[in-house]
C-alpha cells in the first residue's frame, strides 16, 4: 500500500475529534479544507468567474451556504418539481463541498473549495427519483453535459455513475461523442469512479469514459479508501472520508465520504485553477493539476489505485509549471487504451458503510486526462454515508438515495495506511 503525498505543504492536521464542537461551527469541523489548506488558497483564488455545473438529482436551492450561489439551471429528470426538488441532499452536498459559502450560522457554516465559484445546477434521474433505465440516465448525462457546455460552464462535476453492464454499445457510443464534442470545446468534466472496490469493482459510467476526468477517494492519513474503485480509469484522488458539507437533513448538514465527495473537491480545483488562468485550456488545467499532485513515497507515476496521484489546488496555484500544449490531452493514448473494451461482466452491486483503507499513490509530475472506454453498463457511484450533523453534532441516520440503478453507495473499508508512526500525511 502506499500512502499519498496529499496537498500542500506545510500544516500538521492531526487526528479530527468527532464533528461536535463547543461553539457549534460546521467549518470547523471541515478537515479536508485545513488538509488542502483552503485559508491559504483563498488568498489567491476563490474560483471567481468560474461556472461549475453539476450533475445530480436535485438540489435545495435555498440553503443557507449556498444562497447565491446557484445559476437557473435545468431539469433533465422527467419528473415534476423541477431542478429545486429533491428526494436526498446528495446534489447539495455536492454544491456544498464546490461552493459553500459558510454564511450560515454566522459565518461557521459549510465552506466549498471554492467558494466564489457558481454553480450551474442539472437534475437527472439518478434513480432517487423515480425508477431508473439505463439508457434513459446515459441520455440525461448527456443532455446535461450538453446544455452545461452550451451556458459557458468550465468544469461538469458528476459524482454519478452505473456498473458499465446493462449499457447497450449505442447508448455509450453515443455519450462518447458528447463528451469528447465537451472537450473540444474546452470542458472539463470530472466523474466518480465508484464505490463498489469491495464489491467486483465494476468498470462504472461516465467515470471510465474516454474525455472524463476519473476520480477516486482517500482518507485523512491519505491512503486510498477501501471503496474507493480501482482501474486505469482513476486520474485523480481527494478526500472522500469524514467529509463535511451542507445539505437536507434537518440540521441542514451531513456527514459523508465516496467518490462522490473526492469529484466534488477535483472539480473545486480546477475552478480555483482556472480562475487565476482563464486562458488555459482544460488540457492544461488538467495537466497542471495532474503534475502538481501528490505522489507516492515510491515515486511511480501513476498506480490504479490513486492514478496521478492526490490533487493539490494550492501547489497548482503558486507553483503550477509548465501548463504544456492547449489542445493535447494529458493522458497518454496507450493508457487511455487499456479502458477501451472492459469486460461485460460484473454486476450492480450493493450498498454498504464506510471507512478508510487501501493503496495510493504520488506528488507531482506527467498528465492524465480521460481514459476512454467501451461499453458495459451499471450503475452507482457517489458519496458514501450520509450522517445528518445536528447543531455542530453529527449524529443521525445515514442517509441513502435508493435506487434501482444508480445509487449513492458506501462500504466499510479496511487496510492500514503505510504512515512512519508520528508523520503527518499531509505534509508536503
Amino acid at each position: 500500500m502506499l500512502t499519498v503525498a496529499l496537498l500542500a505543504t506545510g500544516v500538521v492536521v492531526g487526528p479530527v475529534a468527532e464533528p461536535a464542537l463547543a461553539d457549534g461551527s460546521i467549518r470547523t469541523d471541515q478537515w479536508h479544507l485545513d488538509a488542502m489548506h483552503a485559508p491559504e488558497m483563498w488568498k489567491v483564488s476563490k474560483g471567481q468567474g468560474v461556472t461549475v455545473a453539476v450533475v445530480d438529482g436535485g438540489f435545495k436551492l435555498d440553503h443557507p451556504d449556498l444562497a447565491g450561489q446557484f445559476l437557473p439551471g435545468k431539469d433533465f429528470s422527467g419528473s415534476s418539481g423541477g431542478v429545486g426538488s429533491y428526494t436526498d441532499g446528495h446534489g447539495t452536498q455536492m454544491a456544498s463541498l464546490i461552493a459553500g459559502t459558510g454564511k450560515n450560522q454566522g459565518g461557521g457554516g459549510a465552506y466549498g473549495l471554492a467558494p466564489a465559484a457558481k454553480i450551474l445546477p442539472l437534475k437527472i434521474n439518478n434513480g432517487s427519483v423515480m425508477p431508473l433505465v439505463t439508457a434513459d440516465f446515459l441520455e440525461q448525462v448527456g443532455q446535461a453535459v450538453t446544455y452545461a457546455v452550451d451556458q459557458g460552464a468550465k468544469v461538469v462535476s458528476i459524482s454519478q455513475g452505473m456498473d458499465s453492464v446493462p449499457a447497450s454499445p449505442g447508448d455509450v457510443a453515443k455519450l462518447n461523442r458528447i463528451l469528447a464534442a465537451a472537450r473540444t470545446k474546452g470542458v472539463l468534466v470530472v466523474a466518480a469512479v465508484g464505490n463498489e472496490a469491495q464489491s467486483g469493482n465494476p468498470v462504472e459510467y461516465p467515470g471510465a469514459l474516454p474525455n472524463v476526468v476519473g476520480v477516486g477517494a482517500v482518507d485523512r492519513d491519505g491512503t486510498v479508501t477501501a471503496e474507493s474503485e480501482q482501474g486505469a480509469q482513476v486520474a485523480l484522488v481527494a478526500p472522500g472520508v469524514d467529509v463535511i458539507a451542507a445539505c437536507t437533513a434537518p440540521s441542514g448538514y451531513c456527514k459523508g465520504h465516496g467518490t462522490s465527495d473526492a469529484t466534488a473537491l477535483v472539480s473545486a480545483s480546477a475552478a480555483l485553477v482556472w480562475s487565476v488562468h482563464p486562458d488555459w485550456t482544460a488540457n492544461q488545467i488538467l495537466r497542471v493539476l495532474i503534475n502538481t499532485a501528490g505522489k507516492s513515497s515510491d515515486g511511480a507515476i501513476r498506480n490504479n489505485d490513486a492514478g496521478y496521484g492526490a490533487v493539490r489546488p494550492r501547489i497548482a496555484l503558486t507553483s503550477p509549471g509548465d501548463p504544456g500544449p492547449a489542445d493535447v490531452s494529458p493522458i497518454p493514448v496507450s493508457e487511455a487504451s487499456a479502458l477501451a473494451a472492459p469486460s461485460p461482466s460484473a454486476s450492480p452491486s450493493a450498498t454498504s458503510t464506510p471507512s478508510p483503507s487501501s493503496a495510493a499513490p504520488s506528488p507531482s509530475e506527467v498528465a492524465v486526462g480521460a481514459p476512454p472506454v467501451e461499453p458495459v453498463a451499471g450503475k452507482s457511484s457517489g458519496s458514501g454515508g450520509v450522517l445528518p450533523v445536528v447543531a455542530g453534532v453529527v449524529g443521525g441516520l445515514v442517509l441513502v438515495a435508493g435506487a434501482v440503478f444508480v445509487v449513492l453507495r458506501r462500504r466499510k473499508a479496511g487496510g492500514q495506511p503505510v504512515v512512519p508512526p508520528g508523520e503527518d500525511p499531509y505534509v508536503r
